[in-house]
């Protein structure tokens, strides 16, 4: 049972959220639209030199970066610079995946090149997405050289860790999407682009998810652990896809992953012990 401390973290996270908005930024021009961050700020008293940028979720046809504000609010509460990003979708912009990609190496390029701005270690920087973006998430740390032909490579767009909530693993054959993508599909499947010295990566996931199965987070994690790295998958028994956002199941999943998140970025050093309030009973 989530004890009293932790409910009560949770009520100031969701108050804090309603009472102020997180500052706008635009990190990204393309043909479509100028691409923003949204930035949550933790106390400068508090700031633990680390980052983690989210990507929305939405089959990189739809979706809101507002999916993962509660997030950033939470780990910004902690002294994580928090940024929730925006990239191009189908709906909007009429693009496919592999633009969804690049803006997301963008994205973590942006900031790793603006790190003395936020008073961000450049070694100490997550992505993190859920569904299709945490598709786009793994994607920066797996196919960094899918990118616009204008950035300035010189910078490295790989992230430090990773925390991945239902990700797609696998847009190869018999992934998912792989029939939209077509025959470049591969490209951008984080499953076949596997090596050593990739981002220790935390993954949540339910066990009856339909969408992406369980058995592909499964296979991509042994392929991880296998070559060197460190691949933490936790399953959410009978849980189905988008299992573990605000609102689910009476928040129980979406609090047990933030404790998780929490507890796995702590470990990474990317958290300070203290003040660490989602203990469990």
């Amino acid at each position: 049972m989530v004890s009293k401390k932790v409910s009560f973290l949770f009520f100031f996270v969701f108050l804090s959220i309603a009472q102020s908005s997180p500052q706008k930024i635009p990190y990204k021009i393309t043909p479509q639209d100028t691409l923003h961050l949204f930035v949550f700020q933790p106390d400068s008293a508090a700031q633990t030199g680390s980052a983690i940028v989210f990507f929305f979720g939405g089959g990189w046809v739809q979706g809101n970066p507002k999916q993962f504000f509660s997030h950033c609010q939470y780990l910004a509460s902690r002294g994580m610079v928090a940024f929730s990003a925006e990239y191009r979708i189908k709906n909007r912009h009429g693009t496919t995946p592999f633009e969804c990609v690049q803006d997301g190496i963008s994205a973590v390029r942006w900031v790793r090149a603006h790190a003395n701005e936020f008073q961000i270690d450049p070694q100490k920087i997550v992505a993190a997405g859920g569904s299709a973006g945490g598709h786009v998430a793994a994607c920066t740390a797996f196919t960094p050289n899918l990118q616009s032909a204008d950035i300035d490579t010189t910078i490295p767009s790989v992230p430090n860790a990773m925390v991945l909530f239902n990700p797609v693993v696998n847009t190869g054959p018999n992934g998912f999407g792989a029939k939209r993508i077509g025959k470049d599909a591969i490209k951008i499947s984080p499953m076949h682009h596997i090596k050593f010295g990739r981002p220790p990566t935390i993954i949540f996931h339910g066990t009856a998810d339909t969408t992406v199965p369980f058995e592909q987070v499964e296979r991509f994690c042994l392929k991880m652990r296998k070559a060197g790295n460190t691949c933490r998958l936790v399953p959410f028994e009978g849980m189905q896809h988008a299992f573990f956002n605000v609102g689910r199941h009476d928040n129980k999943p979406y609090q047990k992953t933030i404790t998780l998140m929490d507890e796995f970025l702590t470990q990474l050093h990317f958290l300070s012990e203290s003040g660490h309030s989602f203990n469990q009973e």
